[in-house]
């Protein structure tokens, strides 16, 4: 039976491709609204998904790494056995919420020294990146480049916008290189240093 002989109504949308402004990081990302023909008795409702869980949680032993740092210099993972790390990963250098993350870690990077941690910061951006980065907000911290997100995507960590961004996401471990922490929020880049320091307090 067509629509007409039924008398129902259908309603037509058209294929859409447009940008929208993200409030992440100030950066603008392609939705695509796809053609479809729906019933105004049968409407569909859409529910966005984004993940949150990764490979390395709580309990484990992250896989090591070796990494350049703004240096240029080799930093491994295993080099900090013996002491807390604060492993962070971020979407990129200079961009609003990492800028805010990185500043947010300086102001307390007193407070895990305090409590003997090293913090590291990782993204794909390259060594002379990070350098100018770290200058020009004076980091006192490791900045390592993750060239070809081969880390991040070792240790499984998710991405937001359906693939399009990096997401943002805090490992604790212990003084044995055990995940005490994972800890994930893309919109809300200070709360990483609270949640870190908390669990830095009990272990």
């Amino acid at each position: 039976l067509s629509a007409q002989s039924t008398g129902a109504r259908v309603r037509t949308y058209q294929s859409v491709s447009r940008p929208f402004n993200s409030s992440i990081d100030g950066r603008k990302f392609p939705v695509l609204v796809k053609s479809r023909a729906a019933s105004t008795l049968a409407p569909r409702r859409v529910r966005l998904v984004f993940p949150i869980c990764a490979k390395v949680g709580k309990g484990d032993a992250p896989p090591n790494f070796t990494l350049k740092n703004q240096d240029g210099r080799n930093v491994s993972l295993s080099q900090f056995k013996g002491k807390p790390v604060v492993v962070y990963f971020y979407p990129a250098d200079e961009t609003p919420g990492c800028t805010k993350e990185a500043c947010a870690f300086r102001d307390s990077y007193e407070k895990f020294k305090k409590a003997g941690a090293e913090v590291v910061g990782i993204s794909a951006d390259d060594p002379n990146s990070h350098k100018a980065f770290a200058k020009k907000y004076r980091l006192p911290f490791t900045l390592l480049s993750d060239d070809g997100n081969k880390v991040r995507k070792d240790w499984g960590v998710p991405s937001d916008l359906f693939g399009t961004l990096p997401g943002r996401q805090t490992y604790v471990l212990d003084k044995k290189g055990v995940v005490q922490l994972v800890y994930n929020n893309q919109f809300q880049p200070e709360k990483h240093i609270d949640e870190t320091l908390k669990v830095l307090s009990s272990i």
